[in-house]
């Protein structure tokens, strides 16, 4: 009769994981993000909403009156499409920033980092070309990974992508979809201007790609005019698809985002998200309807702005004196992020121990970088923290410097 020991022995391995989590590291940002995370750290390394600016009264008072009002309908499956209460909401927004919308345009997602997962079930394959931009949101670069896609840089400047090397990539690699931020990009803070949107449209309908255009902080604008989304060119009508989320003007603990597409990708999301998870909770789906009927998101993010154009401010006041002689850095005109270069010879990666050190931490700009990264860059996230803290944060990154 065999043993314990010699059945053991007998065992077959573990089966292994997924080959395709082989190929894609975890984000070098998040693994950051655990090391700063001491509450003494004054950290610049997370793109995190304000909490105290949250409105938590509105938002617990329509979580209130939806399980009174509406308890068994609230707590029930729902369709994968979304909420249509919240639907009309969201059209009624992006039809007011000049984006002509109707619900019936609109999934509800998980967030629109689940938007982004849905596109790449439904439009590529193992090898098909991504397009981004260079640095780009590291997230996504994640998740075309997980794809299989290969991932193709395009070069960008203080303006954002180069609409003529857009054009001769596309024109080489004749990739499925150009993935891109325009307004506020993560990491930059640029937004890519009227003109160059327009190139990019013309360069999609040119070469047959589609067009993910990621859209999360459109809202936050603190200077400037606000400049048409690319899906707003008529060039591009057909093939943009445009992610939203409430996540920088709500909250982001809800997890609730969108997606907008034209008819035939948004069934094929339809059915991949019926895969994912049937649909995103109703009941949080139904809170945001209410709150949106119920209290004012518009002047809500107008205090937002405000406290966020101060401490944009209280940034940009504090670098010259925070960073080497010779750095170099944006101005966004809105967004949570500040793009900085220190001078030749500075690697950021290297000398983040050191800020930590001094109880101050920032985001290096290497892991954002999908073709040559620029080891002098970084990325500093504004939002955060109040005015004073981030002046007594620039103190302590003065002294990484010494």
């Amino acid at each position: 009769m065999p043993t314990a020991a010699s059945a053991s022995r007998s065992a077959a391995p573990t089966p292994p994981l997924a080959s395709r989590l082989g190929d894609v590291a975890s984000s070098p940002v998040r693994e950051i993000l655990a090391l700063t995370a001491r509450p003494e750290v004054i950290s610049f390394a997370g793109g995190l909403p304000a909490p105290e600016l949250f409105d938590t009264d509105g938002i617990r008072a329509a979580y209130q009156a939806v399980l009174t009002d509406s308890p068994r309908s609230a707590l029930q499956y729902s369709t994968t499409e979304g909420d249509p209460a919240l639907r009309e909401a969201v059209a009624a927004r992006l039809t007011a920033r000049g984006l002509a919308t109707g619900a019936d345009d609109l999934i509800v997602t998980t967030g629109s980092q689940q938007a982004l997962s849905l596109l790449t079930t439904a439009l590529l394959e193992p090898g098909s070309v991504v397009l981004v931009e260079d640095p780009c949101y590291l997230a996504a670069l994640q998740g075309f990974g997980f794809a299989g896609a290969r991932v193709v840089p395009v070069p960008t400047d203080e303006d954002g992508i180069v609409p003529e090397a857009l054009d001769e990539i596309a024109a080489r690699e004749r990739p499925t979809l150009l993935y891109l931020v325009p307004t506020f990009q993560n990491p930059t803070g640029r937004t890519l201007p009227t003109a160059r949107r327009a190139a990019v449209a013309e360069a999609a309908a040119r070469h047959g790609f589609w067009i993910v255009e990621d859209d999360p902080y459109g809202e936050l604008r603190f200077d400037g005019e606000p400049v048409p989304p690319v899906a707003a060119h008529p060039a591009a009508a057909d093939r943009t698809v445009l992610l939203g989320s409430f996540s920088k003007v709500m909250a982001p603990g809800l997890r609730l985002g969108h997606l907008r597409a034209p008819a035939g990708l948004r069934r094929a999301c339809v059915i991949a998200k019926q895969a994912a998870d049937l649909h995103t909770s109703t009941v949080d789906q139904a809170a945001a309807a209410r709150y949106l009927r119920d209290s004012d998101l518009d002047s809500h993010v107008a205090g937002v702005r405000a406290a966020y154009r101060d401490r944009r401010d209280a940034l940009l006041a504090g670098l010259p004196a925070a960073l080497p002689e010779g750095s170099r850095w944006n101005r966004p005109e809105g967004g949570m992020f500040v793009w900085a270069t220190l001078p030749e010879g500075h690697d950021a990666t290297a000398l983040l121990s050191t800020a930590v050190g001094h109880l101050v931490a920032y985001v290096p700009g290497a892991p954002f970088f999908c073709g040559t990264p620029d080891p002098a860059s970084l990325r500093l996230s504004f939002t955060t923290h109040s005015p004073d803290e981030i002046a007594e944060g620039l103190r302590r990154l003065a002294k990484t410097f010494v």
